[in-house]
This record gives C-alpha cells, structure tokens and sequence, in this order.
C-alpha cells in the first residue's frame, strides 16, 4: 500500500501531557512522526507542527485517536511562495530560518529554497526586504 504524508498544526490541552499520544501513533497506527516545530510547555496548552506519513486508513485512524483524546488536529494547508526572480540574494531570510528551507549557496551565492524543508512560520515573510515571501493557503 502507498504512503502519504501529510501536515497538521495539533493543539494539545494541558492534561494531555501525561499521555503517551505520539508512541500510540506510531506503534499502534504505523505512522512515521516527524516533528517540524514544537511550542510544549508543562501545564500549558502545547501546539506541535507535524508531519505524518503512512497508509491513508491509518493516518485518519490515527487523527480520530488524537481528537477522542482532546487533541485538535488542523490540516496544514498553507505555503510559502517566493518570488526568486526578483531575489537580490541579500540573505535576511536565511538569518530566521530555523527550519533550514532558506539557504545560502555559497558556490555562487545564491538563495536556494526548500519547499519541503518549510514549515511555514512565515519568518521569513518579515524578514525580506523585498517582500519576496508571501503565503498561499492553497
């Protein structure tokens, strides 16, 4: 069967955090995690940016076991568009971006951009000068 993969924003309430929810998804609904961002505090709401990847039937039982388990689970559904014609290759974007989707190649210097890499916390969008960056909720 093929895989897919898929990006979800999950919320977790604060009593989630005594539940074992990402060991139940890959051992018990073979779903490889893949964790693009994390904003987890202790008794604090906690917000996780990930990416799942398995078989289709999985991956929706496995959001039905987060959400019984009060987890909101928002489908990623925006990108980030870059406009690298225009690109003078200054670099800012490089500067915030954690993610490690916006580099420098140091060969010619030129800006390369990840597409795969993003996880689309929009730094980025701020950051150029030019405003090459926008956000396309395709």
């Amino acid at each position: 069967m093929k895989t897919i993969k898929k990006r979800y924003v999950l919320t977790f309430p604060p009593e989630s955090g005594d539940k074992p929810l990402s060991y139940h998804l890959v051992r018990d609904f073979d779903i490889q995690i893949n964790i693009l961002k994390a904003e987890v505090k202790p008794g604090k709401t906690g917000v996780l940016l990930l990416e799942l990847e398995g078989i289709r039937e999985n991956l929706e039982k496995g959001i039905s076991y987060l959400e019984e388990n009060h987890v909101t689970c928002t489908p990623l559904s925006k990108k980030i568009k870059f406009d690298q014609p225009r690109c003078i290759n200054c670099g800012n974007c490089t500067a915030v971006c954690f993610a490690g989707a916006l580099k420098m190649d140091r060969t010619v210097w030129e800006l390369r951009f990840n597409h795969e890499k993003c996880v689309v916390c929009e730094l980025c969008v701020k950051a150029c000068p030019l405003n090459l960056f926008t956000i396309d909720f395709s």
